[in-house]
């Protein structure tokens, strides 16, 4: 299945995973809406909606970079809107916005709190809510939740618990909404990676230059993301996947491509079960 002529809308998208996802269905002839509020370069972060729409061109889709930020109800459904207005529809629903602060109860300001939980669980509520009814005219409706596995340790929440609160709350949309458009056909799943991803939030969050050369690149994201959404949406619903095993059950057995040190020296990322199958194929690579 190809994502010739899918519409697809992102929350977020302008850099990073985000943008990588989009550019790889843009090399199908994806029609790409980048709802986001990075409108003028920021200091920290590279790109911008208008150089995300510039390179979903250039890899051969269609973009329509729109200024949302999805804390606004009113500019989530005008972005959603515009839209449909402009392509006609909405395929996929990709939620990608994310808010992070890895910061303990005593050092989280609430106002810290708030933009995590705004963004990242009403965000995607929000959005989901809004790209709904248009999913339900698609032949393959997708909406995927850059989100974890939903693994109830106490050690992912102590120390970080504002962001792993806000973080699951994506993941419960997911195991939530994916039983209730079932009827619909609507496939809603999640995808996490299982290593440290090599993009802006990593270096400015999790220890700079040192953490980037232990990240694989965001191109594994990128691939899986495609495995997931050209995938029959009747069939494959409610799923947390991980990054790797996607691309393991699609075939992939060399995962060398997508870092620059072998498997043993990645950072792990938070979240991923203990119990996360580990093939030697990716163990090896």
């Amino acid at each position: 299945m190809s994502l010739k002529d899918k519409v697809i809308f992102i929350s977020g998208g302008s850099r990073g995973i985000g943008l990588a996802m989009v550019k790889k269905a843009a090399e199908d002839g994806a029609k790409i809406a980048i709802a986001a509020k990075t409108a003028e370069p920021h200091p920290k972060l590279p790109g911008t909606i208008y150089t995300a729409a510039e390179e979903i061109v250039e890899a051969g889709g269609e973009a329509l970079p729109v200024i949302c930020d999805i804390r606004s109800e009113d500019n989530v459904r005008d972005a959603v809107n515009k839209t449909v207005d402009h392509f006609g529809g909405i395929d996929i629903c990709i939620n990608n916005a994310s808010a992070i602060q890895l910061t303990n109860v005593t050092d989280t300001e609430m106002k810290r709190y708030d933009l995590m939980h705004q963004i990242n669980g009403r965000g995607t509520y929000m959005v989901s809510k809004y790209c709904l009814p248009h999913l339900k005219k698609s032949n393959n409706p997708h909406i995927l939740n850059l989100a974890p596995p939903l693994d109830m340790e106490s050690k992912w929440f102590a120390g970080t618990v504002a962001y792993t609160m806000a973080k699951y709350t994506m993941s419960m949309c997911v195991l939530g909404m994916a039983e209730e458009f079932k009827e619909f056909g609507i496939a809603v799943n999640a995808l996490w990676p299982r290593t440290a991803i090599a993009t802006a939030a990593v270096q400015n969050h999790l220890g700079g230059d040192e953490i980037m050369k232990l990240s694989r690149n965001v191109d594994i994201m990128a691939d899986s993301a495609y495995e997931i959404l050209t995938k029959d949406s009747k069939e494959f619903t409610g799923n947390f996947c991980i990054d790797d095993i996607v691309l393991y059950e699609s075939g992939v057995k060399d995962f060398s491509k997508y870092a620059s040190v072998p498997f043993g020296e990645l950072m792990p990322d938070f979240f991923v079960p203990e119990d996360t199958p580990l093939p030697d194929e990716i163990k090896n690579s």
